[in-house]
């Protein structure tokens, strides 16, 4: 078979997979979450049940399942038999994502979230609605802290309970909560890179790694490789793939974020540029513009009433500056250096698992959503 054809089926089989463990995490997740509706009002009431209803909301939208994927190919590729217990191993990491996506639109102030309100927003509305006394923006993010408390703690005691040896669990739970200690440091980071007068790529490449090469793929990989019984030379094996990968994803989804559009994303492009998000991206195009664009650039980036128009001016700048194909050479040089590092430990590994990685990388350089 061709490289081109390889590159074909790798990518085929990652999707085919990607949509078999989506389909049953969804499943799953609609039947979880049926549940604690009914227990969270019989046991604590209406109010409680107001929080909780917007935790699962944001996490009944869905989007890839990609961490909880990732779990299971973790623990399939390593072996691992217990289909159900696994599925609740991805439900839990699934259910964690959630918890982020609720402080990460807190922090940001968004709006919108995988094509919905996000939960701050669900809740103030509700607040306006009933005409409760107070200030209904507080109360949204009040609540949501909360709701984004129970469904972090809800997880962690999935974890704890799992059909498998405790030594196993107390592992697991250890490596979520290291992950998510790196993670909270690569938000910090993201967020003093969007107030600080100068940025660099070190800048930028050590939260590409901190705040999502360990979140979204070396934290699932390891939580259902060590639940299958992997020993740490087969996590450490699969270390550099998930960094890189990690990067790459990331650097696509910034690329996205700017060139991609609301209905893919399920977010505004202009969020990012709203936001002032540091990236590669814009990193790069603020190093190479002349002096009147960057200003302008500068200016747009972080301004909370940036215009269509003065949006599409950025977007110029940013692709005439070169720095759209230099982040998209990145992005291809992280997944070149995933895939060599893959190609390193092959036969630790099921030959379907190590296709679906190969497919996963090859798969980012054409992604749209």
């Amino acid at each position: 078979m061709s490289k081109p054809q390889q590159q074909t089926s790798d990518i085929a089989l990652f999707k085919n997979k990607l949509g078999e463990y989506k389909h049953l995490i969804d499943e799953d997740i609609a039947t979880y979450s049926k549940h604690i509706q009914q227990t969270t009002l019989q046991q604590y009431g209406s109010s409680a049940r107001l929080v909780t209803d917007s935790y699962l909301d944001i996490l009944e939208r869905g989007g890839k399942r990609i961490r909880g994927s990732l779990v299971m190919l973790g623990y399939e590729m390593s072996g691992g038999k217990n289909r159900e217990m696994i599925l609740q191993a991805a439900r839990a990491i699934e259910m964690i994502h959630a918890y982020m996506l609720i402080m990460d639109d807190i922090q940001d102030r968004s709006l919108t979230r995988r094509g919905g309100p996000t939960a701050p927003v669900m809740l103030a509305g509700y607040h306006r609605k009933n005409h409760l006394a107070g200030d209904a923006g507080h109360f949204g993010i009040a609540l949501s802290l909360n709701a984004m408390g129970i469904g972090n703690h809800a997880a962690q005691m999935i974890l704890a309970n799992l059909n498998a040896p405790e030594v196993l669990r107390l592992n697991v739970i250890s490596i979520l909560n290291r992950s998510l200690v790196v993670t909270a440091h690569g938000q910090t980071n993201d967020i003093m890179n969007e107030v600080v007068a100068t940025v660099d790529e070190e800048a930028v490449e050590r939260v590409l790694e901190w705040k999502t090469a360990h979140y979204t793929f070396l934290n699932p990989l390891h939580v259902g490789m060590v639940l299958a019984g992997a020993d740490c030379q087969a996590t450490d094996a699969i270390t550099d793939y998930a960094i890189h990968a990690g990067k790459a994803f990331q650097i696509t989804d910034d690329i996205m974020g700017i060139f991609g559009s609301e209905f893919e994303s399920g977010k505004s492009p202009m969020d990012d540029m709203r936001e002032g998000k540091r990236t590669v991206l814009s990193v790069y195009a603020l190093e190479q513009t002349k002096t009147a664009d960057k200003n302008f650039l500068i200016q747009m980036l972080g301004n909370k009433n940036l215009t269509p128009a003065e949006f599409e001016r950025s977007k110029d700048i940013i692709i005439g500056s070169g720095a759209l194909k230099y982040t998209q050479e990145r992005a291809a040089m992280h997944v070149e250096q995933a895939l060599s590092a893959l190609d390193n430990h092959t036969k630790r590994w099921t030959p379907e698992g190590v296709q679906f990685l190969r497919g996963l990388g090859q798969y980012m350089l054409t992604r749209t959503s």
